[in-house]
């Protein structure tokens, strides 16, 4: 999707797109003589002015033109992204080239206006690489959007920071969406160093033989099945103060997750390519990070494995030894994702030794019968970093929801033979996950734990994206970084 501001509207063939608040907005009286014309239809479609809502109607005056008045809603940055997704959603594969949306007489301020933009490129976004026979109805026709009349530094807003979050968002839908045979650890590697040339950011990777040295035997646990060797993936960018404490993002990253010798059953299985959600999204955070050049220090971390059944692979009952030095049990080879995030959690504070740390994770189904596909569960040991990234969730649209933790809880994970199990009971099974990963977290360290595993994939379409991945976590981390290490 091209982008372009400008002050007034262009000549050619468009779609004009008008926000109101109601049908009778005085916006709308610039239509002139199709007014009534408009007005009518606004009443027949039962135009209220709410967000998504949307009247269509064909200027006589203006040659036939296509216009759409569409919900303005309350105006704020989010409504401003749902308007601009709504652009989309109506004119994406409708025949039009070209979209207008005039925000003449709109109190929307240069930052809602920017998110205007961000929300129309969110929901333009398509993955048709494998799709070879479309019909004509089905090929995207929405090349180009301009923004008439927005506020001075919308467009520089949108250029120098939301430009780079949705570069960041359809990265990580890009590794979401490829299929297993594609994105391994190693080509998710390479992938995300294509999608970062020019961005300056820092990119090295371990391999199996160095995470060997490492003692990783928690992470190599998980990997030992698959043909597909492991990696860990480090990026860098320290665009903030000299010597201070970065902030850490650590991403599970399991390519494709059978279930290891704990086999899955067939039926859904396919939908595990996404089981490495939490790695795609660290890896789009850090290219928008990168990418609009962020004051701030902040490396991310992903550690990258395929589960996999073979002759090889991990059993129930076996005992690994992590980078820690701790003990685990592996009861479940299924609940290989705190496996894979407890050695890259180790490595990050032996390396790095951040001012806090924040993983993601698809970990548990748990926390989608908990809280279903509206929320990420959030567990914490400090409340002022929950609190501020339940903040950056409301503002940017990744919601969160804080869970507990606890000694009892902690107690679950106990095992008779070494320093801890990998699961605990059936119940709590979230915070027994949780549980388990914050045993690793040292003294002193802020930690926060997101498990996605609701929100990274979704069946259905929504306002920013369609069925398939929806780019969770890039924007929340993003609005973290911004309002709470560069403020």
């Amino acid at each position: 999707m091209q982008i372009r501001f400008a002050d007034n509207r262009p000549a050619g063939d468009f779609a004009l797109v008008i926000p109101a608040a109601g049908q009778g907005d005085d916006r709308l009286e610039s239509l002139g003589s199709d007014l009534d014309m408009v007005k009518a239809a606004m009443r027949r479609q039962r135009f209220e002015g709410k967000a998504k809502n949307v009247a269509t109607a064909w200027l006589a005056g203006d040659n036939g033109r296509r216009l759409l008045v569409i919900g303005e809603g309350d105006g704020d940055g989010l409504a401003a992204e749902t308007l601009g997704a709504t652009v989309s959603a109506q004119l994406l594969t409708s025949g039009e080239t070209h979209a207008v949306v005039d925000l003449k007489g709109s109190e929307f301020d240069a930052e809602a206006a920017a998110r205007l933009a961000l929300g129309a490129t969110l929901r333009a976004w398509r993955y048709d690489r494998y799709r070879t026979k479309l019909k004509d109805e089905q090929k995207v026709t929405l090349v180009s959007l301009t923004i008439v009349g927005a506020p001075d530094g919308a467009e520089a807003r949108w250029k120098n920071h939301y430009q780079e979050v949705a570069a960041g968002c359809a990265l990580t839908r890009e590794l979401v969406t490829e299929p297993a045979n594609v994105i391994y650890p190693e080509s998710f590697v390479e992938r995300v160093k294509q999608h970062n040339e020019g961005t300056g950011l820092e990119i090295s990777v371990l391999d199996e033989k160095e995470m060997e040295e490492l003692g990783m035997g928690a992470l190599l646990g998980v990997a030992q099945g698959s043909v597909r060797k492991p990696r860990l993936l480090i990026m860098k960018w320290m665009g903030g103060k000299n010597g201070e404490k970065p902030t850490v993002l650590i991403g599970k990253g399991v390519t494709f997750d059978t279930g290891g010798i704990s086999l899955k059953p067939p039926l859904g299985m396919e939908s595990m390519k996404w089981d490495m959600g939490g790695a795609g999204a660290v890896s789009g955070a850090m290219r928008a990070i990168a990418g609009r050049k962020a004051k701030a220090n902040v490396i991310g971390i992903c550690g990258l494995v395929e589960n996999m059944p073979d002759g090889n692979a991990q059993r129930p009952g076996d005992v690994v030894t992590t980078m820690s030095g701790q003990t685990v049990e592996v009861i479940n080879t299924d609940a290989e994702g705190r496996l894979v995030l407890c050695d890259a959690m180790t490595y990050a504070q032996k390396e790095f030794s951040p001012e806090r740390m924040i993983d993601l994770a698809t970990l548990t189904g748990a926390m989608v019968i908990s809280l279903g596909h509206e929320h990420a569960g959030i567990f914490s040991n400090d409340d002022d970093l929950a609190e501020d990234l339940i903040e950056a969730g409301k503002e940017s649209g990744d919601k969160l929801w804080r869970q507990p933790l606890g000694e009892a809880y902690d107690r679950l994970i106990d095992s008779p033979i070494a320093d801890m199990k990998n699961v605990g009971p059936r119940e709590a099974g979230s915070i027994t996950a949780a549980q388990y990963l914050q045993r690793f977290v040292e003294d002193g360290v802020k930690w926060a734990h997101l498990d996605i595993a609701g929100m990274a994939w979704s069946d259905k379409a929504k306002t920013t994206f369609d069925k398939g991945a929806t780019g969770y976590g890039v924007r929340l981390l993003d609005r973290f970084v911004e309002e709470e290490l560069e403020g």
